[in-house]
């Protein structure tokens, strides 16, 4: 493992990307009204946050050109990290992924399809894995609030939504993966967070950062982890 300038300098954008991820998660909510305030009790402390955000950022972002080496790869799928940094923050202080992230983050997957190496993605892969990622998602939705009602699901329309820009992001070929990954993700740590007593089965907790996490991994290993099944 051998670091280069490009890892310090990447590292210093992911500093800079930490505070802006920071500002915008403060700022986004600032005229939303929150849903579920019982989540609060659960919210990390504000002055911990920054300083997490920021430094786990950096890191990410330092180790990034190890694993992306073509320049293309590297830039877009480290604006798709941070986009999904940001909803990772929102959806864990506040239960919200806003529309206008995920707008932004599909435009700028679709932009991107086009300049990515074809293991990555392309127009095509892109638009049916946004396609796949709505369809698997909004019957899963629907059906969890018509049986349980609204509010008292882990699932929602945002969840729903970040599943399409992730299958733009991802494209058709890893868009399975990450949603397989972020569900088992989501299933082990409510698990944990259940033995350990921490919730109880009617405490609906955010799921999106599952999906985002999981979309993170496939983003920087999912084109060889694909590669070993097809």
């Amino acid at each position: 493992m051998t670091f280069t300038a490009l890892n310090f300098i990447y590292a210093l954008i992911g500093i800079v990307a930490g505070a802006v991820i920071n500002a915008l998660a403060d700022y986004l909510p600032s005229s939303s009204t929150p849903l579920w305030p019982q989540w609060r009790a659960w919210r990390w402390s504000e002055r911990k946050r920054p300083l997490l955000v920021i430094g786990g950022t950096a890191v990410l972002f330092f180790l990034l050109p190890l694993w992306l080496t073509v320049p293309a790869n590297l830039i877009f799928n480290s604006l798709y990290i941070a986009i999904l940094i940001l909803i990772i923050v929102t959806d864990l202080e506040h239960r919200l992924i806003f529309n206008k992230v995920i707008y932004v983050g599909t435009a700028l997957a679709l932009v991107g399809s086009f300049f990515v190496t074809g293991d990555e993605n392309n127009i095509k892969l892109a638009v049916v894995g946004g396609i796949v990622g709505f369809v698997i998602f909004y019957p899963l939705y629907w059906f969890a609030n018509k049986l349980y009602g609204a509010g008292a699901v882990a699932l929602g329309m945002g969840d729903v939504k970040l599943a399409l820009m992730l299958g733009v992001m991802l494209g058709f070929h890893r868009i399975f993966f990450a949603l397989f990954w972020g569900i088992i993700l989501g299933g082990v740590i409510t698990l944990i967070l259940l033995l350990s007593r921490r919730v109880t089965r009617q405490t609906a907790l955010p799921y999106g950062q599952y999906l985002a996490l999981a979309g993170i991994g496939m983003l920087i290993w999912g084109a060889d982890y694909v590669q070993r099944f097809l």
